[in-house]
C-alpha cells in the first residue's frame, strides 16, 4: 500500500486559547478531497491539547504532543506521560526534536525510551533526527543521522512510527537543503530504518522533512522521493500558511 503523506504542525511553545480559532480554520479548509490525499495533525503545547480536541476532531485533524516522559506515572514533577497525552485525545507525540536534544540534553537513549513509551500508550511517535551545520560542513551528516536512527528507534518498533529528518541548521533560519540533498538523506534514512527494524517495515514508515518548510517551497520539497510529508514549525501557527503547505498534495 502506498504511504499516506503526513503534514504535522509543531507549534512549539506558542499558542493561547485564542489560537484555537486557527485550529478551527484549518478544519474548515481541510475538505474531503484534501483528506483523501494527506493526513494533517497539529501538535500544540500540552495546555491546548484538551481544548483543541473538539475543534480538531470536527475538522478531521489529528492531534499530537511535543514530548512525553518515559514513565507512565510517578514522582516526576512537571512532566507528562504518554498515557496522559493519550487520555487527552492525542494520537501522536514528537520525540527527540533537536530543541529537546539541545535544551534538555536528551540523548539517543532517552529518545528511544520516549518512543517506546509512546508506543506503550498507543501513540505514534514522530522520531526526529538531523545534523548541525558544523556536522554537515564536516561531511558527517549521514554518519550523524545514521547514528541517531540506530540509537533512537526501538528495535521492535512497528511500521506505524514516523521519522522526521530536520537538519538543525535549517530550523527557523529560512535556509533549506537542495532537493538533491534532501533526496540523498531521505533515501539514506529509509535504508537505515530498514537496517534497524528489518522485515521490510521501512516501506510503511513515513519519513517527513522539516526545516523552514513554507508555502513557497512545499511543493518542491514534498515531491522529492522518499519524502512522505513535512514537520512544519512557524508556518503551522496560521491556518492560511499551514493549509497552503498541505495544498501541495491536492
Amino acid at each position: 500500500m502506498p504511504r499516506c503523506p503526513l503534514v504535522a504542525g509543531n507549534w512549539k511553545m506558542n499558542g493561547l486559547l485564542a489560537s484555537l480559532a486557527e485550529v478551527a480554520a484549518m478544519g474548515t479548509a481541510y475538505d474531503a478531497a484534501l483528506k483523501s490525499k494527506v493526513e494533517l495533525i497539529i501538535c500544540p503545547p500540552t495546555t491546548l491539547i484538551g481544548p483543541a480536541l473538539e475543534a480538531a476532531t470536527q475538522g478531521g485533524l489529528g492531534l499530537g504532543a511535543q514530548d512525553c516522559h518515559v514513565a507512565a506515572n510517578g514522582a516526576h514533577t512537571g512532566d507528562i506521560s504518554a498515557e496522559m497525552l493519550k487520555d487527552l485525545g492525542a494520537s501522536y507525540v514528537i520525540v527527540g526534536h533537536s530543541e529537546r536534544r539541545a535544551d534538555h540534553g536528551e540523548t539517543d537513549e532517552i529518545v528511544q525510551a520516549k518512543a517506546a513509551a509512546a508506543l506503550r500508550a498507543g501513540l505514534k511517535p514522530i522520531i526526529c533526527v538531523g545534523e548541525t551545520r558544523a556536522e554537515r560542513e564536516a561531511g558527517q551528516a549521514l554518519a550523524v543521522v545514521g547514528r541517531q536512527i540506530e540509537g533512537s528507534l526501538p528495535a521492535d518498533a512497528p511500521g506505524t512510527i514516523v521519522v522526521a529528518y530536520e537538519p538543525v541548521w535549517a530550523i527557523g533560519t529560512g535556509l533549506t537543503p537542495t532537493p538533491a540533498d534532501v533526496a540523498e538523506m531521505h533515501e539514506f534514512v529509509r535504508e537505515r530504518v530498514e537496517a534497524r527494524l528489518g522485515g521490510g517495515k521501512s516501506e510503511a514508515v513515513r519519513i517527513l522533512y522539516g526545516g523552514s518548510v513554507k508555502p513557497a517551497n512545499a511543493r518542491e520539497l514534498m515531491s522529492v522521493p522518499n519524502v512522505d510529508g513535512a514537520l512544519v514549525g512557524g508556518a503551522s501557527l496560521k491556518a492560511i500558511d499551514f493549509m497552503a503547505i498541505a495544498e501541495a498534495y491536492r
